[in-house]
């Protein structure tokens, strides 16, 4: 096992991203089944963070965490 293993979170940038990435395309998909099938925009902003973070390797929400002290797992 690596011998710097990171105290300060469970869970990684990656995971967090992923589960909150998740969370918000089930209330989305809730959302347009209930409300109006205009929340299908906060799944495709979803969808566009997601295609941002993969390729320029920062999103508004990994931004946001970073300050809060979440490191990421994957070395770029």
């Amino acid at each position: 096992m690596n011998s710097t293993i990171r105290t300060q979170s469970k869970w990684p940038l990656e995971r967090v991203l992923f589960a909150m990435a998740g969370t918000m395309s089930l209330v989305s998909t809730l959302l347009v089944a209930v409300v109006s099938p205009w929340f299908l925009i906060l799944t495709a902003f979803v969808g566009l963070n997601q295609w941002a973070y993969v390729t320029m390797r920062a999103c508004p929400a990994s931004l946001v965490l970073k300050r809060f002290g979440k490191s990421a797992q994957c070395d770029w």
